[in-house]
């Protein structure tokens, strides 16, 4: 673990580059954003979002992603950090459903909040059936959106129920389902927690035990694409967490509900803590 570990002085050095991005994408987005074309903002989110992974020492792996996606797709991830959005924005720039609380987040909420992200808020009928609406709408006019549908964060060793509710706008429109499997993993293409922002760690502990990593991959694989024809939306939900599930070599929700209620492991027995739900 210690050689993936960075010197402090390098990781003051790229704090300060991180704030002049962040800085520099503010103005960006307020002051030229709303002057460019669609495709000038999609170049530009995938210019910035590449150069922030290149400042975080972060790269970026592909697998069966194809040069462009059709119009009228939703890109269906698990979700494990903040970084997640910069991942996928360096390849495919999207437009983003999160919950309402990304919007209050110091600089990044604001940033994502001025680049065109959709945002919900939990526990309101109204909102989400409004919500619902803007998002198949924007399917519609072929945006590319994308939807993390567990809601909460975790480290990557499972995977959390998504929500259907999120897949109802795909249906709406007819959209097609594009199920992303995204994982980190360090320079020896192991596993790595070093970008989960899970549990009660604050922005700022992620962005630090970021920095302090010497350098991140970010796999994302993209998998067979779901017709909605003929599904509701518990039965897509179901068949894109059962396929990033298998993709990630985790274990689903059905596969941690059946363990359960297994009897308990011998004590002394060796095993992975759970992930903690953000």
């Amino acid at each position: 673990m210690a050689a993936n570990r960075t010197p402090v002085p390098l990781r003051l050095f790229r704090l300060a580059r991180l704030a002049f991005h962040l800085v520099r994408g503010l103005a960006i987005a307020w002051l030229r954003y709303p002057k460019l074309t669609e495709a000038q903002r999609q170049a530009q989110k995938r210019r910035w979002s590449r150069t922030l992974l290149s400042i975080l020492s972060v790269s970026v792996r592909e697998k069966n992603a194809p040069k462009e996606l059709p119009g009228c797709c939703m890109l269906v991830l698990n979700h494990i950090s903040w970084l997640d959005v910069f991942v996928i924005d360096a390849r495919f720039p999207a437009t983003f459903i999160a919950k309402s609380e990304v919007r209050s987040w110091p600089v990044v909420g604001w940033l994502c909040t001025l680049v065109g992200t959709l945002y919900i808020e939990r526990g309101k009928r109204s909102e989400a059936r409004r919500a619902r609406q803007i998002i198949a709408a924007e399917l519609r006019r072929g945006t590319l959106v994308a939807v993390c549908p567990e809601g909460v964060t975790t480290f990557g060793r499972s995977l959390e129920r998504f929500h259907s509710a999120l897949f109802q706008p795909a249906l709406d429109a007819a959209a097609m389902l594009q199920p992303v499997a995204l994982r980190y993993v360090d320079a020896a293409g192991q596993h790595t927690d070093a970008a989960g922002y899970v549990g009660d760690t604050s922005l700022f502990e992620s962005v630090w035990t970021i920095v302090s990593t010497r350098h991140m991959v970010a796999e994302f694989n993209l998998l067979a694409p779901i017709s909605v024809h003929a599904q509701t939306r518990r039965s897509l939900a179901e068949k894109a967490e059962t396929a990033i599930a298998r993709a990630l070599g985790v274990p689903g929700p059905q596969e941690l509900s059946r363990a359960r209620h297994r009897p308990r492991t011998v004590p002394g027995t060796n095993a992975d803590p759970p992930d903690e739900p953000r």
